[in-house]
This record gives C-alpha cells, sequence and structure tokens, in this order.
C-alpha cells in the first residue's frame, strides 16, 4: 500500500469492505441410468463484476434499516460483451426460468449460492451469468459473469456456485 493511500486510510479510519467472488459452473448430462452426471467441463472465475445496483441496494437497506437479501435466482445468457459495473442485465438471458438456489453462510463473512439450470432447447453456447433478486426477468442484477462457452444441449444441466466473501478492517 502506498504512503499516500494508507495516510488518508488512517484519516478516515481505515474501515475497508472488500468483497471477492468466485463463479464454478459445472455441467451435468443426463445418464443412460436416468440421473445426471457431471462431466469435465467446469468453469472457475473469480473475482468478476458486482454490480452498481447491488451496491446501491445495499445503501438503500442500510438507510430503511431493512433488507431481506433475496439474490439467490440464478440465470444464464449466450452473451459475448464484456461486463461492467454497471450492468443491470446479461447481455442476452436463455429462455429458460431462472433456478432458484439454495443459498447458505457458509461463514460469518460468506455468502453462497447454488443453482441448477437446464437446457430447453436444441443447443446453445452458455457463456455468461447471473445472480438475480427475483425470478422473473428483471431485478436487481448482484453479479455478472462471463466464461469460455459451455456447449449444451436439450436436457443438459449447468449447476452454478456463486459465493461472494468479505472481508472488514484495512
Amino acid at each position: 500500500m502506498n504512503w499516500f493511500r494508507k495516510k488518508t486510510l488512517g484519516l478516515l479510519g481505515g474501515g475497508v469492505i472488500h468483497a471477492h467472488t468466485t463463479l464454478v459452473a459445472r455441467k451435468k448430462e443426463l445418464g443412460s441410468d436416468g440421473k445426471y452426471h457431471y462431466t469435465d467441463e467446469r468453469r472457475v472465475v473469480k473475482d468478476k463484476v458486482v454490480t452498481d445496483d447491488f451496491v446501491e441496494d445495499i445503501v438503500d437497506a442500510l438507510v430503511a434499516e431493512t433488507w431481506t437479501p433475496t439474490f439467490k435466482y440464478h440465470a444464464w445468457g449466450i452473451g459475448t460483451g464484456n461486463e461492467a459495473a454497471s450492468d443491470a442485465a446479461l447481455g442476452t438471458e436463455g429462455a429458460e426460468t431462472r433456478a432458484t438456489g439454495t443459498h447458505v453462510e457458509s461463514s460469518s463473512k460468506v455468502y453462497q449460492s447454488v443453482g441448477t439450470l437446464t437446457c430447453n432447447a436444441t443447443g446453445k453456447a452458455i457463456t455468461e451469468y447471473g445472480l438475480f433478486n427475483q425470478e422473473a426477468v428483471g431485478g436487481i442484477l448482484m453479479d455478472r459473469t462471463k466464461f469460455a462457452a459451455i456447449n449444451v444441449v436439450e436436457t443438459n444441466q449447468i449447476e452454478f456456485t456463486f459465493t461472494i466473501a468479505f472481508t472488514s478492517g484495512g
């Protein structure tokens, strides 16, 4: 940390919150036994884009003194544009219904949500992911992450595990 930043943080109290994100996307295929099995196709993406809308939602909650976090709705898409903090939606969201994830507080400073989407079309290359606060299209986008394409056909699934870890202090 440079001298000026250290001195400035010292004057301001230095209470900084950092957030680090991780997305794990794992492809599953329906086997002849009628059960889903993981394939070798997996993507792990770290520290991508938490959106301005999400951060503003946190501030609004602090002002209102109430907040019920519902960021558990997983969506995928085929968009190719780069992520940006100003994103309010995926580039091109898939037609599949958003998956309602199961979310946990895996430690006192770590939030995790796991959701699985099933392809309902003949084939597509999934290249982006988003975590939203509502099941219907729209709502607040918490995170948008792009990754190398995962090709899916009808009945293939992708299980998404989104994690955001906060650190406090300086």
